[in-house]
């Protein structure tokens, strides 16, 4: 568990803790209500936003040129609102009570990860950035046992309670920075499940090689396959999708793709991303389409964005 300190007391944190004790108060009010403030909040973002807004409607184009320009517009409207419904979703991960999530959603397939765990073999649990993603694997852990990953905040305060949030409800220890290499290793050789995203553009200082997708050669980090091999696990994937009639999340567990690691990173990189596309292609509007997916370029080729 995350250890309080003195620090987080200092007076210029006052307004941080402000915010966090508003958002707990928000996450307090009936899930439909919380997205249907989501919903209005993404129209907002959707005007002031211009800079977000330019990328995901650059993304899209990309990624979607068969579509109209009508239709990629209203796509990315809905985007939008999807990813400020996140901001409430991650409040009901962090805050909610485990009988009151457990009304939330279904899971599917968990006898993967229940096979992988009799057989004491480690699981890298292939996640994928849909806008819901905090509250997706707090759903999923709460059937079974998940490791996560976060990436240290400057804010000390948001620091405690981002970790603080992503172990409520969940083994104690169970969150790894996402740079340490060697506890995820550990944590798969004991048969533990650890939740890995590669779908982002990492820079490039990262080991990365350029493969499709959606049809575009995106730099895509090659550390998926050396902790299968590191840590002598299967690669399982698992989505999370907010219902459309508004009930809550449909959880979904894959079977291993039981041909990586092949040996050949790129390969194994390029199958990642093919597996990845064809999930974000059923649910287009959940995914996080924000972020510059193809801001590393190859070299001499020039920027997309």
């Amino acid at each position: 568990m995350p250890r309080v300190s003195r620090q987080l007391f200092h007076p210029r944190y006052w307004l941080t803790w402000v915010g966090f004790g508003l958002w707990w108060l928000m996450a307090l009010l009936p899930y439909r209500v919380q997205m249907a403030m989501g919903r209005g909040l993404g129209r907002l973002a959707w005007r002031l936003a211009k800079s977000r807004r330019r990328t995901a409607l650059r993304n899209l184009a990309l990624c979607f040129p068969e579509k109209s320009d009508a239709e990629r517009l209203a796509l990315a409207r809905r985007n939008f609102e999807s990813t400020a419904q996140a901001f409430f979703e991650t409040g009901i991960s962090w805050f909610w009570p485990r009988w009151r999530m457990c009304r939330l959603y279904s899971v599917e397939g968990l006898e993967y990860l229940q096979a992988a765990q009799q057989a004491g073999q480690g699981v890298v649990l292939l996640g994928m950035h849909f806008t819901n993603l905090d509250l997706g694997g707090k759903l999923l852990c709460q059937s079974h046992p998940v490791g996560g990953l976060y990436r240290p905040h400057n804010n000390p305060v948001y620091d405690y309670m981002q970790l603080k949030g992503r172990e409520h409800l969940a083994e104690p220890g169970s969150i790894i920075s996402r740079d340490d290499m060697r506890q995820m290793v550990r944590r798969l050789r004991q048969g533990g499940v650890v939740w890995y995203a590669p779908d982002q553009d990492y820079g490039p200082r990262r080991p990365h090689v350029f493969v499709p997708f959606f049809g575009i050669p995106a730099a895509t980090i090659t550390a998926t396959s050396q902790l299968m091999r590191m840590g002598r696990a299967q690669l399982i994937p698992f989505t999370h999708h907010r219902r459309a009639d508004g009930s809550g999340y449909d959880v979904k567990v894959y079977p291993p793709l039981t041909e990586l690691p092949s040996g050949d990173e790129t390969a194994d990189a390029r199958r990642i991303n093919q597996f990845i596309e064809e999930r974000v292609r059923a649910c287009p509007e959940q995914y996080m389409w924000v972020h510059r997916r193809f801001k590393t370029r190859p070299e001499g080729e020039p920027s997309l964005y």
